[in-house]
């Protein structure tokens, strides 16, 4: 064999087929160090959280609450379904957009630091394909980070806590199975909470040949919005902050669901996806690549 035909061949191993891209993309990330140890520190926050209402109730039951992630926490003790839902409220402001913003900061960056992103780019699918891949990868973290969370909340909770039916925040009794659906539901929303911090993330890590600048940047963006959103004097901006609507998941625990909140959450999440994909990709299709 010829010295061209053994570089072609091993051009060949190295480069992933395009029907396997997606696959491939999200295997090497889910094997990452870095990624078992975000999904390690979201598991440990709901058994934390646990931990914390069993020490300080002692296993007494408390009272119903009024709303929210206050009424979350009074219902822990009465019902071990509820760590779920709290937990989800604790994380969702901080801890999995942190884990998010990592992702995706890096997704685009951490190639081009480590040298390997003009490789990819020789692969047949393209750097649109590439680019798609890479936010489907991230959003699939979205999607898994929030179900690690949910797992072990619920894992915590009835090791911790009775179960049972479930009083929803209207003073709706549903079976306990319903409860469970519910969860799924919840955690379904707090998943596409994270689409448009995902795109944002996305655009940044374009941006840049920087992994660390990435995520920096990308995490920092979090917090200036987080300010932002908690400033009462910019309250005419604030339903526009990608943020704003976060904590609309409660709603899924009335009877009947609120849709409104909920609506506007996954529509401004959509419209995120939509500018900032499309700025990555403006900006990914027309950049140099030479690392």
């Amino acid at each position: 064999m010829s010295r061209v035909e053994t570089a072609g061949t091993g051009a060949a191993l190295r480069m992933p087929r395009s029907p396997g891209l997606l696959r491939n993309e999200i295997g090497t990330t889910f094997r990452r160090w870095r990624t078992l140890a975000l999904l390690g520190v979201l598991a440990a926050v709901p058994v934390l959280i646990g931990v914390a209402v069993r020490i300080e109730t002692g296993g007494e039951s408390g009272g119903p609450g009024a709303s929210g992630g206050a009424a979350f926490v009074s219902q822990v003790t009465n019902n071990g379904l509820f760590l779920v839902f709290t937990s989800l409220a604790a994380t969702l402001p901080v801890f999995l957009p942190l884990a998010v913003g990592v992702i995706a900061g890096d997704c685009v960056a951490g190639e081009a630091s480590a040298g390997t992103l003009r490789y990819l780019l020789v692969a047949p699918a393209g750097r649109t394909k590439l680019l798609l891949v890479k936010y489907a990868t991230t959003v699939a973290f979205c999607l898994v980070g929030t179900l690690v969370v949910a797992a072990s909340a619920l894992v915590a909770g009835v090791l911790l806590f009775p179960v049972g039916e479930v009083t929803l925040l209207s003073g709706t009794t549903v079976p306990f199975g319903e409860g469970l659906l519910r969860a799924l539901a919840v955690a379904g929303v707090v998943a596409c909470s994270l689409v448009g911090f995902a795109a944002i993330g996305l655009f940044v890590s374009t941006l840049t040949n920087s992994g660390i600048a990435a995520m920096a940047a990308t995490v920092g963006l979090l917090i200036m919005v987080q300010i932002l959103d908690a400033i009462p004097q910019l309250h005419a901006i604030q339903p526009y902050l990608f943020p704003h609507y976060w904590l609309s998941f409660a709603d899924v625990l009335r009877d009947p669901v609120y849709w409104d909140q909920l609506q506007k959450n996954l529509g401004l999440q959509a419209l995120y996806a939509a500018v900032f994909g499309s700025a990555a990709w403006a900006r990914f299709t027309a950049r140099d690549v030479t690392s």
